[in-house]
């Protein structure tokens, strides 16, 4: 079987129609107009002007705002889509701070951790640390920066810094967070993993057929760092019928007609805590990663399915109708208001363009006036 194909049985498969392609680019439309009027109208509230004062209130509010923008993408896939997401493993409670693992079959895989996330009231604070390009996306890279996502640039020399820096800020316990990481590094295709299998035969390591070789070093940052502040790491198992779809595949709904997702709980406890045996679990972990999708390609399904229920229609139309009636109301205000509410958009447009490139995140000025002192201090 080829390595990167999902099992096929017959699973039904969506063709693109007129009809799917003209309500894609509708859904893809208003995605980007409410995010772009999201983030110019309360972005800079949410993330630069209550983060002068406080820090937790600013992603308390960011959380809140954009977990209602993030909650029409699950609304898309499986009630607009009709994708039927199947969840197994174990079912685990809602709202803990998490740090995630999960493989990384194709460029969306993280999309349908939103899925698990809106069913346990923790979509708004998702975070991932993904690499550095994808904040050049128009629009969507800005939402990326504004809800703290960690970028890299798959060079762990220039990485560590950056991603120790980051992760300083996220250790305060009462902040809502569910941290993602894909320890593969980069999405599975078949040349990479015959790359990753000889690496691991002339190293005498695992030869894995489903998953590749887990780089251990953001894993082993992100827990050393968050471990004390930490509920649970979550170990997220994804696959696919009838193949691995990419990202039009989900805005038109052709791909995939199912997403099997497994998860299990594991405290902290049973993470070692130094680096070595913390890098031999992990590794470990991918082999069972590795046995689960094997397994799901010969029966079709992982093992203890319906560990959560669907998505109530109700409350998605109605979170759907909330973000429209919200972005009708900022677009009015553009169109039909006063000529400043044009002249803030430019600015706050301008800000988060260049906060982005720069990675650029407000101190609060408590903290700014102790650097000061400490600065007069020492001179």
């Amino acid at each position: 079987m080829d390595l990167k194909s999902e099992i096929n049985d017959g699973s039904k498969k969506y063709p693109l129609t007129l009809p799917r392609a003209i309500r894609g680019l509708a859904c893809l439309v208003v995605y980007l107009s409410t995010s772009f009027m999201f983030l110019v109208y309360l972005g800079p509230f949410a993330a630069v002007f209550l983060r002068l004062f406080s820090i937790h209130y600013s992603r308390k509010t960011t959380t809140f705002l954009f977990g209602l923008w993030l909650a029409l993408w699950p609304f898309l896939f499986e009630k607009i889509n009709k994708t039927k997401i199947i969840f197994s493993g174990e079912t685990v409670p809602k709202r803990e701070r998490v740090l995630l693992i999960a493989n990384h079959k194709t460029e969306v895989d993280w999309m349908y951790l939103w899925d698990l996330a809106l069913r346990k009231g923790c979509i708004g604070c998702i975070k991932y640390v993904l690499k550095s390009s994808l904040l050049k996306l128009p629009v969507f890279g800005w939402g990326f920066h504004v809800l703290e996502f960690i970028s890299v640039e798959r060079k762990w020399e220039v990485d560590e810094v950056m991603m120790q820096k980051m992760l300083q800020t996220f250790t305060n316990p009462l902040d809502p967070l569910w941290l993602a990481i894909f320890p593969e590094g980069t999405d599975f295709s078949d040349e990479k993993c015959i790359k990753s299998q000889k690496f691991a035969t002339k190293n005498g390591l695992p030869v894995l057929k489903n998953v590749l070789l887990p780089k251990t070093r953001g894993f082993h940052a992100c827990l050393k760092i968050l471990r004390d502040s930490l509920d649970a790491v979550y170990d997220v198992t994804i696959a696919y019928k009838n193949r691995c779809p990419t990202f039009f595949d989900n805005v038109f709904g052709v791909e995939p007609s199912e997403v099997h997702v497994h998860v299990r709980r594991i405290l902290l406890e049973d993470i070692p805590s130094s680096e070595n045996e913390c890098d031999k679990w992990l590794l470990n972990t991918f082999q069972l990663k590795d046995k689960l999708l094997s397994d799901f390609i010969e029966n079709g399904h992982f093992q203890n399915e319906g560990t959560e229920g669907d998505l109530s229609t109700i409350k998605c139309s109605v979170n759907c109708l909330l973000v429209l009636t919200i972005t009708c109301v900022l677009a009015s205000l553009s169109l039909f208001s006063s000529i400043w509410f044009n002249v803030y958009i430019g600015l706050a447009s301008a800000y988060l363009a260049l906060a982005t490139t720069f990675n650029f995140h407000p101190v609060p000025v408590l903290e700014y006036v102790k650097i000061l002192s400490s600065w007069k201090k020492s001179s």
